[in-house]
């Protein structure tokens, strides 16, 4: 069975391999994309070469068929463009921290890495003390966190702090279950995939791009939450389904499958079986999901123009989180961070500066 996109980046349609194929996604869940994304795509790749995040030579040759900003332009579809720049950024920056973080493991750079820890936690409480920060990761996070404070309250800002904390400690955790091999077991592994994964900076977001903070009885409402949570978790463990290839040739440790093999005793097949199960599942229940939130929303149009305004701010969330799945799985396949098959070194991704920048 072949799904079919036609890609962002190209022309050219995109084939999904049978085993990753969702046909309830290709069917029932129509990919958006917001007008703003080709000078999105534009000024992203500018900001990657102005800040130093990538060398020139890889922004030309990988930026555009990474294909981060279509991720995002996927997502936040009826956020202002100013907002939508500013995530696609930060996204961007996302994806090289990774990918830093994956080098200094496979490199047995730990103390850069420990330096870079305590540098980004520094930069998220005061980034306009870290503007100019000799290592372009650190300049770079600075730059994109202070964009994210400018559009809502300091409330939204030391939220949107917490979260991104925790985010730094899990990665610091991966890295020490990585160094000494331990492969986290299922229960734990899953929750530490919701931190790696930084289900609640993407869900964060979400407000900035409806333009409206969300009380925290809102933000915490069941019907809400949980709608979140399962957009976040389909795009945790579709990743891990895709990625499981990529993670095995470089010696990873962090997979629900992997986690699946080593501790469940199941065999390759069986685990990637099971892996799509609960992928299949988390559709499943949130388009349930998606409807308890949609008559909260309702609910909350109480008649005043404050109700109201709430009202259409979480439909406008939900909706995004409906816009995840579609965007989700088709940037994985469109997406040049999973040709594996394609590189001359299947643990090597080409795109990846392999020093340690900042620490020369």
């Amino acid at each position: 069975m072949h799904a079919f996109s036609h890609g962002t980046t190209s022309s050219t349609a995109v084939a999904v391999p049978p085993s990753l194929a969702l046909p309830v996604i290709e069917d029932s869940f129509p990919r958006q994309l917001h007008p703003y994304w080709p000078k999105l795509q534009e000024k992203t790749r500018q900001w990657l070469l102005e800040k130093r995040l990538m060398p020139a030579d890889k922004v030309r040759e990988y930026a555009d068929g990474l294909c981060y900003t279509d991720l995002m332009a996927g997502y936040y579809t009826g956020a202002p463009d100013d907002v939508l720049q500013a995530i696609a950024d930060y996204s961007a920056w996302f994806f090289v921290w990774d990918d830093r973080h994956d080098r200094d493991r496979v490199h047995g750079r730990t103390a850069d890495w420990r330096r870079l820890r305590y540098r980004l936690h520094a930069a998220l409480d005061a980034p306009r003390h870290h503007l100019h920060h000799p290592d372009p990761l650190v300049a770079g996070f600075a730059d994109s966190v202070l964009r994210l404070y400018s559009f809502l309250s300091h409330t939204w800002n030391r939220r949107f702090a917490r979260h991104f904390h925790e985010v730094i400690e899990a990665y610091d955790r991966e890295f020490r279950n990585r160094t000494r091999g331990y492969v986290p077991k299922v229960d734990e592994y899953l929750a530490l995939r919701r931190l790696t994964f930084a289900h609640w900076i993407w869900t964060d977001l979400l407000e900035p791009s409806a333009g409206h903070e969300l009380p925290d009885a809102v933000r915490k409402h069941p019907a809400y939450r949980r709608a979140a949570l399962l957009s976040q978790e389909f795009a945790a463990w579709y990743n891990d389904l895709c990625s499981l290839p990529k993670e095995i040739a470089g010696d990873e440790v962090h997979n629900l499958g992997i986690s699946l093999i080593t501790h469940e005793a199941l065999t390759l097949e069986e685990a990637v079986d099971e892996v799509r199960w609960r992928v299949e599942k988390c559709i499943r229940e949130f388009i349930d999901a998606e409807r308890d939130a949609l008559r909260f929303a309702g609910e909350l149009a109480d008649g005043t123009a404050e109700g109201g305004e709430l009202s259409a701010a979480v439909r406008a969330c939900v909706g995004s989180m409906r816009n995840w799945f579609s965007s989700v799985y088709w940037f994985h396949h469109e997406s040049g961070r999973y040709t594996v098959d394609s590189w001359d070194d299947r643990s090597t991704p080409p795109y990846v500066n392999n020093e340690a920048a900042g620490e020369k």
